[in-house]
């Protein structure tokens, strides 16, 4: 059974109620003086609480897709098919599989549009990651044949896994709704995780001695994309964007790489490389590459690129509110920055859901087909 199966959740719960239930009926009998009945308390109480914090932890995974499977939260990588698509595949991008978008019509890749599961190969950096690649349904539409179109890279969270970027925060859904009603342009979305080198939190960084993270995102990614698909190569035709460390990213990638991306989008966002245990020793006693990935100082320190940024943030339920004010203030000309900012929001996919439409519009009008 999978980790986010309705199975392996109904079963842990079923365990922690019945394991409840036995603790009230032996208590009485447990109550009395001695070692084994002190051992039993200890017991049953021991396994009701691990019954309950894994029916809980559960539900929240299944709930937020923090982790994919099994093998994805005890931090083995996954093997992937090997079923290539031999119209869409190129050296360095393969195609593994497609499913439909959760749409009416979905089924039909020229109504609904449709999801690539792929694997991108960096020539540079040296990184292989899975992805899922969105082409809207006027990708498949014959009127647009000739058509080049925009992209926006789409990055979860750490240590997220890229489903939550379709079943949790919808993206393509959302993207393919707003493009029906006229509110955004038809774009290729490509959603991955930042952890590109598991389990890993790299923030995106060039590792001194590898993963070269920054450079498998900023030139492997989009080059090997705009080889595979009808996507166009200058900065205008992409973008970046992501939640949390995802946001924080796609803020890094567009400030420090605009000959390939014209903008960046950060929902809750912070905005200096985080470094603990998850991350290990980015830098290496490189100053200059810590500073560097500290945005506010790149902003006073380094020029301002014609690029356009968007923050969002909450009066109250982020913690990143300060920094994003920060973030707004210091950003010159011919930078551009807009800001999303609730009146309440948490760090979580509901707050991202209520940033996530008027985020894509936004990238959409800083982004052009060719």
């Amino acid at each position: 059974m999978g980790l986010t199966s309705g199975a392996v959740l109904v079963t842990a719960v079923a365990a922690a109620v019945a394991l409840f239930s036995v603790t009230v009926l032996l208590w009485p009998r447990l109550a009395r003086p001695g070692r084994r009945q002190v051992c039993g308390r200890v017991g049953l109480l021991l396994a009701t609480q691990l019954a309950l914090f894994a029916a809980v932890g559960l539900a929240a995974n299944r709930s937020f897709l923090f982790y994919g499977s099994w093998a994805d939260l005890f931090g083995q990588e996954q093997e992937m098919g090997v079923v290539v698509d031999h119209g869409a595949a190129s050296k360095d991008v393969r195609v593994v599989g497609t499913r439909a978008v959760d749409v009416p019509g979905g089924g039909r890749p020229s109504v609904g549009g449709q999801i690539q599961e792929v694997v991108v190969r960096g020539d540079r950096s040296g990184i292989t990651s899975p992805a899922f690649v969105y082409l809207p349904p006027e990708y498949f539409q014959a009127r647009y044949a000739r058509r080049t179109f925009p992209a926006a890279v789409v990055l979860t969270g750490y240590p997220g896994t890229a489903e939550n970027l379709i079943q949790g925060l919808k993206y393509p859904r959302t993207a393919h709704l707003q493009a029906k009603e006229g509110r955004m342009q038809p774009m290729v979305l490509v959603m991955l995780r930042p952890t590109v080198a598991p389990p890993r939190d790299t923030e995106c960084v060039d590792v001194p001695g590898g993963p070269r993270t920054e450079t498998f995102f900023a030139e492997d990614l989009p080059r090997a994309v705009s080889e595979t698909y009808r996507v166009g190569t200058k900065p205008r035709n992409w973008g970046f964007m992501g939640n949390s460390t995802g946001g924080y990213c796609a803020l890094k990638i567009a400030l420090h790489h605009p000959d390939r991306f014209a903008a960046g989008a950060g929902f809750s966002a912070y905005y200096r490389a985080a470094e603990d245990v998850t991350t290990g020793d980015l830098f290496h006693g490189d100053r200059e590459l810590r500073r560097r990935s500290d945005l506010l100082w790149s902003l006073d320190h380094r020029p301002q690129p014609a690029s356009s940024f968007l923050v969002t943030t909450s009066r109250s339920g982020e913690g990143n509110l300060k920094g994003t004010r920060e973030f707004i203030a210091k950003v010159r000309a011919p930078a551009r920055v807009s800001s999303i900012t609730l009146e309440s929001g948490g760090h979580n996919f509901t707050t991202w859901k209520r940033e996530i439409p008027p985020g894509l519009v936004w990238m959409s009008g800083k982004l052009r087909a060719d």
